[in-house]
């Protein structure tokens, strides 16, 4: 993790700052490898320490790596200052997304000569940039939810409920190995389908449904997300029709996609395609986001942003329409930007799945 610490470095310097104070767990996992819930990373131009409580310290001393470990016995950053693991810096940069008032607070009072200077999205770009190794982690992980996925098809019929389905697919990650589900499932039959983040109810399926079904699990620290529309015979003629305008935008955004093009270009394409069949009032969402050690991270691929994707990101394309009151169809894989082109982690058809 020592690469890491010094990307930090040339982050608070790029900042005009003398150092960072990293506290979001999944920023802390990202930069040393740390997979608890509380701690403190402190990193200087020429020190990194990291601080966490004794319920940590086992699994800090094996965790942790480009830094000193420290076990507070009280609040970690009056612990800290106490101790001068900051030495003479005068500004500190912070995540200004992940730091509350009440920690923003609890800094300034700890650290009482320091002057703390949020900045947004400080570590997106970094984190988005995936190595090898951590592509690896995330097509693993959206493996396990491919597997998953095959394993609950059988059990989609009609009298089956929604809660019935969400119930099996947390088991089945659990039991093929994962740690957690990295969000509450998705799965929403007939008109509830026209909710994009409808919660499991007790509605059953019934014959002509549609069911969106959008699920993921975290895998070796790394998350997995995947949606999938099956039917329940046949759904009529225009739902047939509207799932092949979705898939087919899908196809086209993953055709299109490769780093350095624009969030906002990928967007368009799977929009321009959905609304060149007269369904582009019910694409309600954008394209995708990334995905990796949290289920949404930066880049967005959405119509308000114009920022560029990096070689390495590992994101969503997921685009949806909703019909209010009769149906909704989502497509979801997770793939990786490469130079040139990307490269798709989900092992599964998109084809109208009847059953």
């Amino acid at each position: 993790m020592s690469d890491r610490i010094a990307t930090l470095r040339r982050l608070a310097a790029s900042h005009d700052v003398d150092g960072l104070l990293i506290a979001h767990p999944p920023a802390l996992r990202w930069a040393v490898g740390f997979s608890g819930s509380n701690g403190l990373l402190l990193v200087t131009e020429t020190t990194a320490h990291f601080v966490t409580d004794g319920r940590y310290t086992t699994q800090a001393a094996a965790e942790v790596a480009g830094a000193e470990v420290h076990v507070a016995d009280g609040p970690l950053a009056a612990w800290a200052a106490e101790r001068g693991l900051i030495g003479n810096a005068g500004r500190m940069g912070l995540q200004a997304e992940h730091v509350t008032l009440a920690d923003h607070t609890s800094f300034r009072e700890a650290f009482s000569e320091v002057d703390f200077c949020p900045v947004r999205n400080l570590l997106s770009e970094a984190v988005a940039a995936k190595t090898e190794v951590e592509i690896e982690a995330v097509r693993q992980a959206q493996a396990l939810t491919c597997e998953v996925f095959a394993a609950i098809v059988p059990l989609l019929a009609p009298g089956i409920s929604e809660q019935e389905i969400a119930a099996e697919i947390v088991y089945q990650h659990l039991k093929r190995g994962a740690s957690a589900m990295s969000f509450e499932p998705i799965v929403a039959a007939g008109p509830r389908g026209a909710l994009p983040h409808a919660r499991p109810s007790s509605r059953t399926l019934a014959p002509g449904d549609l069911v969106v079904i959008d699920m993921g699990g975290v895998l070796d620290g790394y998350c997995s997300d995947l949606t999938r529309t099956v039917a329940i015979g046949d759904p009529g003629e225009v739902a047939v029709a509207a799932y092949e305008t979705v898939r087919r935008a899908q196809e086209s955004a993953i055709e299109a996609a490769r780093a350095g093009m624009t969030g906002r270009a990928l967007d368009a394409v799977a929009r321009g395609v959905i609304e060149a069949d007269g369904l582009g009032e019910y694409f309600s969402h954008s394209l995708g986001h990334g995905v990796g050690i949290e289920v949404h991270e930066w880049p967005r691929l959405s119509q308000q942003v114009a920022h560029s994707l990096p070689a390495g990101a590992t994101v969503t394309v997921e685009p949806g329409v909703y019909l209010p009151e009769r149906f909704g169809i989502r497509i979801e894989d997770v793939i990786v930007l490469r130079e040139g082109g990307c490269e798709n982690l989900t092992p599964l058809p998109t084809d109208l799945l009847t059953l």
